[in-house]
Parts: structure tokens; C-alpha cells; sequence
């Protein structure tokens, strides 16, 4: 973008922007995201950042109104696999806060200086900065919504020392923690006192969050997915459709904890294509996990995905633009933990998703760890990769050679020979997963769809796909016209062949080489043979 071009989407308030760019006002000292309501400011007094942290470097403080440090993140770290776009991953999962640059810098394979440098010359701030806007925000959202003591939310948003807090929150906010939090209370939304309760804790209802996303957001198609997948004991979907509300347990660096998530009313979505939000609330044992659980929220969601540059690029293919144009908004879901993914996508091998879905119930019943409490149809944390790599799994009475297939991809991630933690390269993940045993091209591919959030995987031996491009008049061929975006061709393609699709299969591929539910993986027979060859 230009200059001239971004200053016209600020000038038309345009949301597709927000999170792309910032712009800062040299009068008022404020930053902003592009469709802030306020009076456009003149093209003389307004600077671009492509970053909030990077506007915050520059000495501006965060708008009030339009409160630029919670827009969706830029699709572009989605995009790129190079070490910038991997960075980014790895700084919103809050590897910075836990491990420092220099762990950031060793999962990368770079020196902290190239980190440094490469990130500043493209986001205008380092990763220190970029980890400081993160923890910034982290804490105002707990101290608006939470009535935890000052000095506990400073600690949990993965502050230092208090007075780091106390200076960083003036900083950007131009406001103390105890102004901010007097602000909210006053402000007649209620958050803190609905959502609060007497004692230190964050609440009956956890901490509150909405969960921002741009452009139209196709929410039945979504929740739907992930309810059809739900396993029993770690997942549920409560109420119905139109009203429903996803629940999971999370395993996560410093506890656990669980999340919910709602979905919006169907005239809120159709109200709001240029964007919205969902509600989320979030339960944890350890609040300092807050970061890393709403960035796992979000991947599950896609909720940083540019619906209109992916939109823009399918419906330019004629055979695509009705599916494009009959579901927009349509997502491609990540995972809340890449090792439970590839874990369900070795389960549902061969076998259709409902089947799959009971194996992972039976897994999680025999090794997952028990919850403190049952909360509602939630019982046990998801089984560690160390718990898997060893375990007889007699329980799940599948073939000897699927069990060591599952056997042998815990392994390998427990012991890092496969790598597909936040920022993962992903080239890298796929071969190591194609060097295990049992482990064939579509099932590599799913992992690398969903657990490592690429956007452009296109897995051409599907059965759904199949049926999709045959439903839709296309061909295989047609797919490389559909780069970056091809994971979400694949979405369309399995919602077309569940739209009346052979024998009343339902869309969206299984967790593994299931096909559209009720259906099973054109590919098996391939994979089957690639693994008797090894």
C-alpha cells in the first residue's frame, strides 16, 4: 500500500484494514486503527505503522475509542513461512514472556541480533517491543474485566516488576491501572461488576473477552465443523444452533484451562459484515496463560484470516464464485494444540469422523489427565504426548499398526523430531512427518492445514474434494490458481459436497483420512501401500 491509499481507507473508515496498518496523529499524540469513528485527522498530520508496538515506540498513546491494540492480527503471519512470519506466531503465543529473545531466537535457528533486526525493519519494533504491547493489552483486558488486585495483574500479564506496569500502562494508555480500572467501572458497560465477584479471583464466569474478526464471519459453518468433531470429555457444544456455545478444555504452559466461546445470532453476524467479534470467556488455573490461551482460541477460530483477499482470489476462478459467493466469510479452523491434532488425524484413519470422534473420547477417557472439577460434559485434559509414546492403547481396539502409528507421531513430538509448536517451519514439520511410519501425504497435509495454520494446502486426494469438484464443475488442476488461499477452497469444496453431495455426506474432511462425514479418505489405499513400502 501507499501512502495516498492508506490514507483514503482511514479517510472511508474502512475495517478491512484494521490490523494491516496504524496510523499515528501527530496533533493529539493518539494512535488509531483505520476505522476509527473520530474526525478523520488531515493527510499532513498522519503517519503509518505497520504495528501497534512500533506506534507505541514512536511515542503515540493508544485511542480510547476505537481501541487499536485489539484488532485481529494481520493474515499475513499466516501467509508467510520466513522468519518474520514465524516470529510473529511464536510472539502472540507469548514465547517472548516465557523464554526471552534468546529463546525466541533458538526456535527460530537465528541469532538474537538477525531477530532484531529483520523484525524492526518490517514491523518498526523489535520483539521486546512487539512482547510489551502484547502484555499491555493483556493487562488492561484483565484489569477492565477481572477485580484481581493491581500487583497480581501485573505479574500475570508477564510484567517484570510492578513498576515496569505502572510505567508501561501510563505510557501507552496515558492512564494508571487504578484510573483504568475506575474508568470501566464508571463507563455504564457493567463489565466489571457483572462479570466480577467478591475475592481475588477472576469471576464464576471467567475472564470476559471478545474476540475480534474481520469482515463477514460464516459462524454456522464453523461451529458446526468443530461440534461434528467434539470429543467427548474435552469438548462439548451446548445449545443450538444459531445460539450455540463450544466449550474445550486447554492444556497450557503455565495450567490449564477452559474456554467457551459463543456463537453469534445470526442477524448480529448479518449486521456486521465488515466484522465483529465472538464472546469468549475464559477459565484458567494460572492467569499468566491468558495470552497464550486467546491466541489458541483464536487459531481454532481463524479469527485473523482476511475473508476479503481470500474472497478476492477464489471468486476471480468462475467455478468458485458461487460457492464463494453462497458462504462468505467461511474459515479454515486451526487447533487449540498441534498435538492433539495430528494425534486425531492418526485416529481417524480409514474410518469415518464419528468413529473418529469416538477413538479420541476412548484416548482421552484412558490418558488424559482428570480436570480438578467435571465442568458440565468436560472431564480431562487432552493425553500428553510423553503419556502417548508409550502407552499399549489396547483400549481404543484399532489395528496394532494404527496403534503404533499414534505411538510413534507422539514420540516424535515429545521428543522434538517433529516440531509443530507456534512458528513451526512448516516445509520442515511436513517431511518429518512423511519420514514416520504410517504417516502418508494427506495425513502430513491435514496436520500442516490445521495444526500449523497454513492457508494454502490443498489436498487433491480427498474424497470430499473430490466430490466438491465434481459438484462444482472444476478440476484438480484449477487449484494452483487458487494460491495463498487454497485451504479455504477446500472448505468451500467440502461445503458443496455436503449440499446434497453422494450417499447424504455431510462436509468437511475427518480428522485424518475420514472424508466427509460417513465417508472415508480416497487416499487410504495410497497411504496404506507407502506405508508397507517402508
Amino acid at each position: 500500500m501507499t501512502d495516498e491509499s492508506r490514507y483514503e481507507a482511514v479517510r472511508s473508515r474502512d475495517a478491512r484494514f484494521d490490523g494491516v496498518f496504524f496510523l499515528g496523529v501527530r496533533t493529539t499524540g493518539i494512535y488509531c486503527r483505520p476505522s476509527c469513528p473520530a474526525v478523520t485527522p488531515k493527510r499532513e498530520n498522519v503517519r503509518y505503522y505497520p504495528s501497534a508496538a512500533a506506534a507505541q515506540r514512536a511515542g503515540f498513546r493508544a485511542c480510547r475509542r476505537c481501541r487499536p491494540d485489539a484488532v485481529p492480527g494481520s493474515a499475513e503471519w499466516n501467509v508467510r513461512a520466513d522468519l518474520v512470519g514465524r516470529a510473529m506466531r511464536m510472539v502472540a503465543d507469548g514465547v517472548v514472556d516465557r523464554e526471552g529473545v534468546a529463546g525466541l531466537a533458538a526456535r527460530l535457528g537465528y541469532s538474537a541480533r538477525q531477530v532484531q533486526r529483520q523484525l524492526t525493519a518490517e514491523l518498526g519494533a523489535g520483539p521486546v517491543a512487539l512482547a510489551r504491547a502484547q502484555r499491555a493489552h493483556t493487562a488492561r483486558v484483565l484489569l477492565q474485566t477481572t477485580p484481581l488486585p493491581v500487583t497480581e495483574i501485573a505479574f500475570a500479564s508477564g510484567f517484570a516488576s510492578v513498576r515496569q506496569f505502572n510505567e508501561t500502562m501510563r505510557e501507552i494508555y496515558a492512564r494508571t491501572p487504578s484510573a483504568m480500572r475506575d474508568a470501566a467501572a464508571r463507563g455504564g458497560h457493567g463489565r466489571l461488576t457483572r462479570h466480577a465477584h467478591g475475592g481475588g479471583g477472576p469471576g464464576p464466569r471467567g475472564v470476559p473477552l471478545r474476540l475480534a474478526y474481520r469482515g463477514p464471519y460464516a459462524h454456522g459453518q464453523i461451529f458446526g465443523f468443530l461440534e461434528r468433531r467434539a470429543i467427548p470429555g474435552m469438548e462439548e457444544m451446548t445449545g443450538e444452533p444459531g445460539a450455540r456455545t463450544y466449550r474445550r478444555t486447554l492444556q497450557l504452559p503455565y495450567g490449564s484451562g477452559i474456554a467457551e466461546v459463543d456463537e453469534p445470532p445470526t442477524g448480529a453476524v448479518d449486521a456486521g459484515r465488515c466484522g465483529g467479534w465472538l464472546d469468549c470467556r475464559l477459565h484458567l488455573t494460572d492467569l499468566r496463560d491468558l495470552t497464550t490461551a486467546v491466541q489458541r482460541v483464536r487459531q481454532l477460530f481463524d479469527l485473523d484470516a482476511d475473508p476479503y483477499a481470500v474472497a478476492e482470489r477464489l471468486a476471480a476462478d468462475e467455478v468458485l464464485r458461487p460457492l464463494v459467493e453462497a458462504d462468505p466469510g467461511l474459515r479454515s479452523p486451526g487447533a487449540a494444540d498441534p498435538h492433539e491434532l495430528a494425534v486425531r488425524a492418526v485416529l481417524g484413519q480409514q474410518i469415518t469422523v464419528a468413529a473418529a470422534r469416538t477413538l479420541a473420547g476412548r484416548l482421552v477417557a484412558a490418558y488424559g489427565k482428570p480436570l480438578a472439577a467435571p465442568d458440565g460434559g468436560l472431564t480431562h485434559l487432552f493425553p500428553e504426548a510423553d503419556a502417548l509414546a508409550s502407552a499399549p492403547l489396547g483400549e481404543l481396539g484399532m489395528p496394532e499398526s494404527r496403534r503404533a502409528t499414534l505411538r510413534t507421531v507422539a514420540e516424535a513430538v515429545a521428543e522434538g523430531a517433529v516440531a509443530l509448536g507456534p512458528g513451526a517451519d512448516r516445509d520442515e514439520a511436513e517431511r518429518a512427518l512423511l519420514a514416520l511410519r504410517g504417516i502418508g501425504p494427506w495425513t502430513a497435509g491435514y496436520v500442516r492445514m490445521r495444526a500449523l495454520g497454513d492457508p494454502d494446502v490443498f489436498l487433491d486426494g480427498d474424497v470430499g474434494v473430490r466430490h466438491g469438484l465434481a459438484r462444482s464443475g472444476a478440476d484438480a488442476g484449477r487449484a494452483e490458481s487458487w494460491r495463498p488461499w487454497r485451504s479455504y477452497a477446500l472448505h468451500h469444496l467440502w461445503q458443496v459436497a455436503s449440499n446434497g453431495g453422494p450417499d447424504g455426506a455431510d462436509g468437511g474432511a475427518g480428522d485424518g483420512t475420514a472424508g466427509p462425514n460417513g465417508t472415508r479418505h480416497a487416499g487410504t489405499t495410497r497411504e496404506s501401500a507407502s506405508v508397507r513400502g517402508r
